[in-house]
């Protein structure tokens, strides 16, 4: 596909937009109070592959966790900023690589000038985050809800903000709870300018109806080419955030990163626990970051034939599986052995590469 043009963006040491690829992200959800575990957090959503890290800075207090961060992790920091323009020049000041912000909502024009003037010293870009609930009151007026109509005007409303200012480093996200609307609002503002987009479906809930939602709302705009980084909100673990954003950009044909795992959905022929078998296969593959596509599949009339594209694979028989590369057969193990045995044959394919 081709992916809408934007202009390029430096966060740390990453680029957003412009041919750079696209960016997995997701935000600490300890208190900023407590140091310790927020960097132990930092540092478990880096390993699971987050590639930007956000934080509330909610009072001068929070700042201190910046540096803390930036000593912990590689991965580019985004102080998330409500209100106090105060908080955004010190984060600036205390070296985070973004800062998100809703320019309408930090006060006078001076203040949102004294914000890009220090970001723009600095090269620190600045994330306009714009969702339905925080609409002003006269786009409310206007459109009588918080339309995409709505959300995209505010959005470019804001950049004229920081454009008026002379800062120009600027990334776009335009976030609903609602897919359709969050959708329509990313494709308007994505006919107006050439800011790179963060996508995301806000408040989209638990792990299971975040993970339809944003499969859903951000994989639809990604198969249209617009997007440029993306975090996959849920009310869970964000290290289950970074899994589902690459997951998501695997199932587009955005990332070659990682393992894709392929299996059947059972049928009457299907004597083997594929469930459970699947299940397992998924989860100890998580540490693996060789591009492999491993299938599981429920029997052996089908299962090398369909899932001949696979790199590797295990097809159930009666009790024992057979390991099949590439379509054609390697040998059959007892059942009880199957994830052991292909766990192993993958580890010798990833010594290989």
């Amino acid at each position: 596909m081709e992916r809408r043009k934007s202009r390029k963006v430096k966060v740390g040491n990453l680029a957003i937009g412009g041919d750079a690829p696209i960016t997995v992200q997701s935000m600490l959800n300890v208190p900023a109070s407590d140091i310790e575990n927020s960097v132990a957090q930092a540092v478990a959503l880096e390993a699971a592959g987050c590639e930007i890290i956000r934080a509330a800075v909610p009072d001068m207090e929070a700042v201190r966790l910046i540096a803390a961060l930036k000593e912990a992790v590689a991965a580019p920091i985004v102080a998330d900023i409500h209100f106090d323009y105060r908080l955004a020049l010190e984060s600036a000041a205390a070296g985070v690589d973004k800062i998100r912000i809703n320019p309408g909502n930090i006060g006078s024009m001076e203040r949102v000038r004294a914000v890009a003037d220090a970001c723009r010293q600095r090269q620190i870009p600045i994330r306009i985050g714009v969702n339905s609930g925080s609409l002003e009151k006269e786009l409310l007026a206007k459109y009588g809800a918080p339309t995409a109509q709505a959300l995209a005007e505010s959005a470019m409303r804001h950049a004229a903000l920081l454009e008026q200012c002379d800062f120009e480093d600027i990334v776009i996200s335009i976030k609903s709870s609602d897919v359709p609307t969050m959708i329509d609002a990313y494709r308007l503002v994505a006919a107006q300018c050439d800011y790179p987009l963060h996508l995301g479906v806000t408040e989209a809930g638990t792990h299971r109806m975040a993970l339809i939602k944003s499969a859903v709302g951000i994989g639809t705009l990604l198969s249209e080419g617009i997007g440029d980084t993306i975090r996959v909100s849920m009310t869970d673990d964000p290290v289950r955030e970074v899994a589902a954003g690459a997951d998501i950009l695997k199932a587009a044909g955005l990332r070659q990163a990682g393992v894709t795992l392929v299996s059947c959905p059972t049928c009457g022929r299907t004597k083997i626990d594929l469930i459970a078998l699947a299940g397992e296969v998924e989860r100890r593959l998580q540490s693996v970051r060789t591009p492999l596509k491993v299938a599981v599949m429920g029997c052996i009339v089908n299962g090398p034939g369909e899932a001949r594209e696979a790199d590797i694979g295990i097809a159930g028989g009666d009790g024992v599986a057979l390991l099949f590369k590439k379509g054609e057969p390697l040998y059959k193990v007892p059942e009880a052995e199957a994830v052991d045995r292909l766990m192993a044959e993958i580890e010798q394919m990833e010594k290989q590469t």
